[in-house]
């Protein structure tokens, strides 16, 4: 399936050392699930965390998510045996945390061949560098580390987000010039809906593919945020038949709403279809 039409809109983290979480994401509406062996792993069980998480993906039930395993880093003790273990678990994608230039991405690959890589975008340097992590031809996606970047950034928490667009905006830029995924960092607040949806919005509007997620009662407020709305598929429907009656005619412009219709926006128009059309073979 197309990036740019499969779906990324809930990106769920899971405790790769807790089986009971394991087994219950293999029922969950995520479109995407991060096995941690990072963070929420604590240090005595990340030696066991492996071993459970192999068995867990050796037995299946995923189906369709995509399937990312997050690794410590490669400069932590945990870090190349969690690289050299998810290499022979084949996922769908490594997640190298921490990632502050391309070189970490080549030490990683060394490692995990032609396993995609994801990186997770979290520090002051990869903001600086994210152009050349994105251009990496193992790359193939995103994650913001909102979270950890707050940290280093020393910023303060506003519902806008002001003091992260800047981060925000070079990672989308430098995820689109080279066609990859980009998920937006967690919201934290999990059992505040309505913050949620708005912090949705705001990353839907910029041009996120979807979000990260810590709970799963986050994922239905995501998942609708992150799909084409009724009115969205309404308008490419159109866009696309008056385009092809002007094309087909060889006359006149063509005008949806009051706005000219050209190429371009057909393009958007099948990709937000093609999106639809997806979410619905995954919910039937």
């Amino acid at each position: 399936m197309d990036p740019r039409t499969r779906p990324h809109r809930s990106v769920l983290y899971i405790p790769a050392s807790k089986e009971r979480a394991l087994d219950k994401a293999r029922g969950l509406p995520v479109d995407a699930i991060i096995f941690d062996l990072e963070d929420a792993v604590a240090a005595d069980e990340k030696v066991n965390a492996r071993a459970t998480l192999r068995d867990a993906l050796a037995q299946g039930g995923y189906g369709d998510r995509v399937r990312i395993v997050r690794i410590n880093g490669l400069d932590t003790e945990w870090g190349r045996a969690d690289a050299e273990a998810v290499r022979d678990m084949a996922p769908d994608a490594v997640l190298l945390p921490k990632v502050n230039s391309a070189a970490d991405v080549d030490a990683l690959a060394e490692i995990t061949g032609d396993l995609p890589i994801w990186a997770m975008m979290e520090t002051p340097r990869g903001m600086l560098n994210a152009a050349e992590i994105a251009a990496h031809p193992r790359m193939a996606g995103f994650v913001m580390g909102t979270n950890d970047l707050a940290k280093e950034l020393q910023t303060r928490f506003r519902p806008d987000r002001l003091p992260m667009l800047t981060s925000l905006g070079l990672c989308l830029l430098a995820a689109k010039a080279e066609g990859l995924i980009i998920v937006d960092g967690v919201y934290n607040a999990f059992k505040d809906e309505d913050g949620l949806a708005e912090e949705c919005k705001q990353g839907r509007d910029m041009g996120f593919d979807g979000k990260t997620l810590i709970h799963p009662a986050q994922v239905a407020v995501t998942n609708d945020a992150f799909a084409p709305s009724e009115a969205e598929i309404d308008l490419a429907q159109r866009q696309i038949a008056a385009f092809e009656e002007v094309e087909a005619s060889g006359q006149g412009v063509a005008v949806v709403d009051g706005k000219i219709v050209e190429n371009l926006h057909v393009v958007t128009a099948r990709e937000i279809l093609a999106k639809a059309a997806a979410i619905e073979a995954m919910t039937t």
